[in-house]
């Protein structure tokens, strides 16, 4: 964690291991790493309470590999790569300790990070279609410390299968409700939780549904209070968001 880091050349000022003059060298050395294709902020996780995340998509694996290991050698216990190809995922498994998952295309170097979020976030598809989305949300959410439950197909086209599981969704802390077609199933949730709602428009559905801009719309235009949209498929946007509100402490 890069504010340890800072604490250790702190203290080390304090001890008297490190001259003033030595400590501000060092200091300036860590805000980011110039890989050449990749300037990687390593002050992300003392500015924002979270260390920078890999977004895969248009990086060779090479790329991706390099990057991870400027991250470890920099002490990151924790990587995520989202948006992960699965010859990335080959390529870095073979220098690091990488779990995989295909379906969301995410990969995670390193150990999980014990839960820290005061509750659960809950996870809610429309349908098995939107279960890419899901997990990127899911295992974003995971990857920063939260406890994370999946409710995957319980739309509203069989609305007893989402009344079935009320309990679960009046307990979350946020809930995140995801769908494509017309997108009702964020409304729906919202209606029914005192949770704030995170939905998450996906491109699934036929011609009309105009790559998830029809439920873009329609979670834009949702008649109950207390849902956000994040944009069309943006699983991790909605898992990052979720974990902020779940670390949020009671004043």
């Amino acid at each position: 964690m890069e504010k340890y880091r800072i604490l250790d050349i702190l203290k080390d000022v304090e001890s008297g291991k490190l001259t003033s003059s030595e400590a501000l060298v060092r200091l300036k050395l860590e805000p980011f790493e110039d890989l050449g294709y990749a300037k990687i902020d390593h002050h992300r996780a003392l500015r924002q309470g979270v260390a920078e995340v890999i977004y895969g998509a248009s990086k060779t694996p090479e790329q991706i590999c390099g990057i991870v290991s400027a991250m470890r050698k920099a002490g990151q216990e924790t990587i995520l790569i989202t948006r992960m190809s699965r010859e990335a995922a080959a390529l870095v498994s073979k220098e690091h300790a990488l779990d995989y998952h295909d379906i969301g295309h995410v990969g995670i170097v390193g150990r999980l990070p014990e839960k820290s979020g005061d509750g659960k976030i809950v996870i809610v598809t429309g349908g098995t279609s939107d279960m890419p989305v899901a997990e990127e949300a899911a295992l974003t959410a995971e990857a920063l410390g939260n406890d994370v439950l999946r409710l995957y197909d319980v739309g509203v086209a069989g609305l007893h299968r989402l009344l079935s599981n009320a309990e679960y969704l009046m307990n979350a802390r946020v809930v995140v409700a995801i769908a494509g077609m017309e997108g009702a199933l964020a409304s729906v949730v919202g209606g029914m939780v005192d949770c704030p709602v995170i939905a998450v428009p996906t491109s699934v559905g036929y011609g009309a549904s105009f790559g998830g801009i029809s439920a873009l719309l329609s979670m834009l235009n949702s008649c109950a209070s207390g849902v956000s949209v994040v944009n069309i498929d943006n699983g991790f946007g909605a898992g990052y968001l979720a974990s902020m509100i779940n670390h949020m402490r009671s004043l």
